[in-house]
């Protein structure tokens, strides 16, 4: 495959994998010492890869949880953010200014921090009250990210009794690594496809639901629009009727992640009705990929991650038919603001 190196893949993610264990035992120190909620507060792009993961404890738990944007959260506070927070915070670099600044406010409030970091030894590495770490680049940090939080969740559900079969769940998270290898391999040519198909277009609408709505606004911003310059509008399925159904012309891109679980209801609706005007609908179904031995129910959890590591393939190909290398940015990390 096109600039991939599945060896160093399936380590990355084994190592994400891996931290199951580190993960419940300090999620279950926490809620053993009183926790009273749980804040997802990250920025910038991986700020999108723990909200599957929250979304889950919102629907599916009772332990209040909340999301919030580091930047914002600073700056307007939160009456729920206390004593008895956790606060999760990831990051591949470590070093980012707003990361570090919603880490020392989160504290200053008297929160226990958790970050998750990709890189060791950076100020969110070293300041934390508690670090897991699992070294991860720009190309592997989605399907890493998606998975930790992924597991923090289950590990809250799991010391809540809140699920019944955490250690069959996770016994089947731990064979992700070759099965997503085995699902890159499988859309490669596809996305190559793609790639060509999209080289010289410059608007796309991307839509999902459920978990994989995430995915679908992190591709979008993340890297159509920071990583290709490419103008990209991420909209969810359920709003898609309520607005944005109106910008759909013939030739209207329009990119469908079909995850799995209760939500796919919403993303059959744009599926039926995008080619009744569109020429352009390109669907993406995580129920196309075998993920032999993975039961519906965890499909359903982790279709982000699927969609995360397929995507990337899209992206390999882009940046060779586009000529324009995913590194290359004009203003981030290049200039003040």
């Amino acid at each position: 495959m096109l600039n991939f190196d599945p060896v160093h893949y399936i380590d990355v993610e084994s190592g994400a994998a891996a931290l199951a264990a580190p993960i419940r035992a300090a999620i279950g120190e926490r809620l053993a010492a009183g926790a009273t909620n749980i804040f997802f507060a990250g920025s910038g792009g991986v700020a999108f890869l723990a909200l599957p993961a929250a979304r889950l404890l919102q629907t599916s738990s009772t332990f209040p949880t909340f999301t919030e944007m580091g930047a914002e959260l600073i700056v307007q506070g939160n009456v729920n953010l206390g004593a008895g927070s956790i606060v999760i915070a990831p990051s591949v670099s470590g070093t980012t200014k707003e990361a570090i600044a919603t880490l020392e406010y989160a504290q200053s409030k008297g929160a226990t921090v958790i970050t998750l970091t990709g890189t060791a030894g950076t100020p969110l590495a070293e300041k934390a009250d508690i670090n897991l770490q699992n070294d991860c680049a720009d190309d592997t940090s989605s399907e890493n990210y998606l998975l930790q939080t992924l597991l923090i969740a289950l590990s809250i559900m799991d010391a809540r009794g809140e699920i019944a079969d955490y250690d069959r769940i996770v016994a089947e998270l731990s064979t992700l690594p070759e099965l997503l290898v085995a699902a890159k391999e499988q859309f490669d040519p596809r996305a190559a496809e793609l790639a060509q198909e999209m080289a010289e277009e410059q608007n796309h609408i991307i839509t999902s639901a459920g978990g994989s709505w995430f995915e679908a606004a992190y591709y979008g911003m993340c890297i159509l629009e920071e990583m290709q310059w490419i103008w990209t509008r991420p909209v969810h399925a359920s709003d898609f009727f309520h607005g944005t159904l109106e910008l759909v012309e013939e030739d209207t891109s329009v990119i469908l992640l079909k995850g799995e679980g209760e939500t796919r209801e919403l993303t059959d609706r744009v599926e039926a009705f995008v080619p009744t005007v569109s020429k352009k609908l390109r669907i993406i179904d995580s129920k196309n990929f075998e993920l032999a031995g993975i039961s519906d129910d965890v499909r359903a959890l982790i279709s982000p991650i699927v969609f995360a590591a397929v995507l990337e393939r899209l992206s390999a190909h882009l940046e060779v038919v586009r000529d324009h290398p995913l590194t290359t940015r004009r203003y981030y990390r290049r200039v003040s603001y």
